[in-house]
């Protein structure tokens, strides 16, 4: 009875760690916008890890026996987890993350600043060098174009 009741809470702690995992995804996926290629992917290595998890736990608690209490149990405690902690710990940490990120991107346009505006006036002559050199170089190639069609009907 002493084994079950602490596979129960064992299953109760897994189910609140694996919802916590998934917040900390949720977090990074406000702060950091993602495409669906990159959800994706973070949600089939989720997946993966909370499959090999629950295994674990069932594998070292009940020799890999499969019990539904446990089961119902880390339920409980995604719920549980869901309901109290999830929607405040979310909001709040990617709020804080987001204002961090933002303070620093401030912090590094101004560290950054002089050597934007130094690019900005280098740009414009590397620029005209650069269209003038593609200019010679499409001349060029269009020269040996027209010689080689020359040198192909002469035979």
């Amino acid at each position: 009875m002493v084994n079950e009741n602490q596979f129960l809470f064992h299953a109760l702690l897994m189910g609140i760690f694996i919802t916590f995992v998934y917040d900390v995804i949720r977090i990074c996926r406000r702060v950091v916008p993602h495409n669906s290629f990159f959800v994706s992917l973070e949600d089939l290595g989720f997946w993966i890890y909370c499959g090999g998890s629950v295994f674990m736990l069932m594998y070292h608690e009940s020799n890999g026996e499969l019990r539904w209490f446990a089961v119902f149990g880390a339920i409980g405690g995604m719920l549980l987890y869901k309901k109290l902690v999830s929607p405040l710990f979310v909001k709040y940490v990617s709020f804080v993350l987001s204002k961090m990120l933002e303070g620093l991107g401030k912090v590094l346009g101004w560290l950054f600043y002089p050597l934007k505006v130094l690019l900005r006036k280098t740009s414009r002559g590397t620029y005209r060098i650069g269209r003038s050199f593609r200019r010679a170089l499409k001349n060029k190639l269009t020269y040996f174009l027209k010689m080689l069609k020359i040198g192909l009907k002469g035979k």
